[in-house]
């Protein structure tokens, strides 16, 4: 199993009023698998995603990713096994301006420590990106620029890819081309997938299909 949340429980305090974000999720996904997460804007899906991700911690309930406590309390560690077990793919694309995409695409497998030339440029290879290495984010299209964001999410071989609406700033073509090529890779790589989409089309191109509800597994 890599991915195993349980009984996930997130809530926000302001002075006077308690807001119950998440309450009770489950979820698990085995290697190689696929889940798209679906749900209306303010129904916990981004909560979820930084709870799994280790960016927070949630308030009842306890999340593994490949056996590892990713609901851990400190910080540091919880930073630390997310270097190392999970990539991040953002709507935002995130690249660094002033690094070649190259530098972009290794980027997080020199922070994990598992930074593999040939496997670099395999993914460039794969991702159409082999004649753009020596160039910079600004350069490149949007959709172009997705698929080094993609690339820099697998270089470091992760158990599990975490994706916030990869497609979202993408024309429908361009999106159906990132999203096939997402999906074949973590497939060959048995990367565990799971990704926030609001698209139908795009959820159905995975294995399972989940919906939130006001906090709730529909």
């Amino acid at each position: 199993m890599i991915l195993n949340a349980q009984d996930i429980h997130k809530g926000y305090e302001t002075a006077d009023l308690r807001t119950d974000v998440l309450r009770g999720v489950s979820l698990a996904l085995e290697a190689g698998q696929s889940l798209a997460l679906m749900g209306e804007s303010g129904s916990g899906k981004s909560t979820l995603l930084h709870l799994i991700a280790g960016l927070d911690v949630p308030d009842r309930g306890e999340i593994a990713v490949d056996s590892q406590v990713m609901s851990h309390p400190n910080d540091t560690k919880r930073a630390e096994l997310r270097r190392q077990l999970v990539g991040i793919i953002f709507q935002q694309f995130n690249l660094i301006p002033s690094l070649r995409i190259d530098s972009n695409i290794a980027f997080q497998a020199h922070l994990a420590g598992r930074y593999d030339a040939d496997w670099c440029a395999k993914l460039a290879t794969r991702m159409g990106l082999s004649a753009h290495l020596e160039k910079y984010p600004e350069a490149l299209s949007g959709g172009q620029q997705q698929r080094v964001a993609i690339a820099r999410a697998l270089a470091a071989k992760p158990a599990l890819i975490l994706a916030d609406e990869p497609t979202g700033n993408l024309d429908e073509e361009t999106a159906q081309t990132v999203l096939t090529l997402l999906l074949e890779i973590t497939r060959e790589t048995n990367t565990a997938l799971l990704m926030v989409t609001h698209s139908a089309t795009h959820a159905s191109a995975l294995d399972q299909q989940l919906t939130l509800r006001s906090g709730k597994i529909a």
